[in-house]
C-alpha cells in the first residue's frame, strides 16, 4: 500500500456541522498519521490485521464506531489492532484510504487494504465482519482464525442441560435474554429447553393414544405435538396442530396457533417441511 502522489482532502467537510464530539476525550486505537502509516501501521499488519476507521469529531456516529471497535478489540483479546484516522487532522491519510463517507472502515492485512463498510452498524454485524477479516488474515498467515466465544449464560445453560437440570438451564437462557433481548441463540435455547421441560417423563405412545381418543382436547393435542417433535416427528406434529387450527375458533385457535409458531421456531427456516407448514397455516387462518 502506498500513499498517492497528490494528497488532497478526500472528504467534503462541508457536509458536517460544527464539532459534536469533544476531540480532547481519549479514544481507543492508534492514531494514524502520514508519518506512522508506513513506519508503524503497515508493519503491524504483518503480525495481525489492522482495522482502520476514518472518523471526525463532527460525526458522533463515527466516534461511537471508534468506541465500539475499541471494545471489540478487547473482547477479541487483541486479535486485531484498532487504528483511527481523524479526517480533519490527517486529510492526506484519509485520501490515501480513498475515504468518501464516515465512519469508513478498512482492514490492512499483510500491507494490503481491504475495504469493509462505510456506515455505522450494530455490534453483532460488526463482529461478523471482524470474524471474516480474522479468517481471511489467518489464511494469509497473519494472526489466528477467530475462536468461537461462548457467553457465560450459554455455558451455564449447557452445563445445566448436561446435568439434566432443565429449570437451571431455563433460568440461564432467560438471564441471557434479559441482557441481550435479540440474541437468537438464547431464544432458540430457551424454546428447546422449555420443550424438554414439557415433555420430560412423557411416553410417546401413551400420549398419542390419549390424543387420538380425545381429538377435541386441545391440551392433549399440544402435548402430543410436543412429544412428536422431540421424537423427530416434525411433519406429524405440524399436521396435528394444523388440523387443530382448522377445527377450533376463538381463544382455542389462538392457543393452538401460538403453540405451533413456537414449534416452528425450533426448525431450520429452510426446512421444506416448515415452509409447507407455514403456507398451510396462513391458508387455515385466512
Amino acid at each position: 500500500m502506498s500513499l498517492p502522489p497528490n494528497f488532497g482532502q478526500a472528504f467534503d467537510l462541508s457536509s458536517l456541522t460544527k464539532p459534536k464530539v469533544d476531540p480532547s476525550i481519549p479514544l481507543p486505537g492508534i492514531e494514524v498519521s502520514v508519518e506512522n502509516l508506513s513506519s508503524e501501521i503497515l508493519p503491524l499488519s504483518l503480525v495481525r490485521p489492522v482495522i482502520v476507521l476514518m472518523w471526525s469529531a463532527r460525526s458522533p456516529e463515527s466516534a461511537e464506531m471508534v468506541k465500539l471497535l475499541g471494545k471489540l478489540e478487547g473482547d477479541y483479546k487483541q486479535a486485531f489492532a484498532l487504528a483511527r484516522v481523524d479526517i480533519e487532522t490527517h486529510p492526506q491519510v484519509a485520501q490515501a484510504f480513498q475515504t468518501k463517507n464516515i465512519p469508513y472502515a478498512v482492514a490492512i492485512i499483510a500491507e494490503q487494504m481491504v475495504p469493509l463498510f462505510e456506515q455505522s452498524y450494530p455490534e453483532a454485524q460488526v463482529k461478523m465482519v471482524l470474524d471474516k477479516v480474522l479468517t481471511l488474515a489467518s489464511e494469509q498467515g497473519v494472526g489466528q482464525a477467530p475462536v468461537e466465544q461462548l457467553e457465560a449464560e450459554e455455558i451455564e445453560a449447557m452445563e445445566a442441560l448436561e446435568a439434566g437440570d432443565y429449570t437451571a438451564a431455563e433460568a440461564a437462557y432467560k438471564k441471557w435474554l434479559a441482557r441481550k433481548p435479540s440474541e437468537n441463540l438464547a431464544k432458540l435455547g430457551l424454546a428447546q429447553t422449555q420443550l424438554l421441560m414439557r415433555t420430560e417423563g412423557l411416553d410417546l405412545n401413551q400420549v398419542i393414544d390419549e390424543s387420538t381418543k380425545n381429538p377435541s382436547d386441545i391440551s392433549l393435542q399440544l402435548k402430543a405435538a410436543d412429544v412428536e417433535i422431540v421424537n423427530g416427528g416434525v411433519e406429524a406434529a405440524f399436521t396435528r396442530l394444523l388440523h387443530a387450527v382448522r377445527a377450533t375458533a376463538g381463544d382455542d385457535r389462538t392457543k393452538v396457533k401460538d403453540h405451533l409458531l413456537s414449534l416452528f421456531a425450533l426448525i431450520d427456516p429452510n426446512d421444506p417441511r416448515l415452509v409447507a407448514a407455514r403456507k398451510e397455516l396462513a391458508s387455515a387462518l385466512f
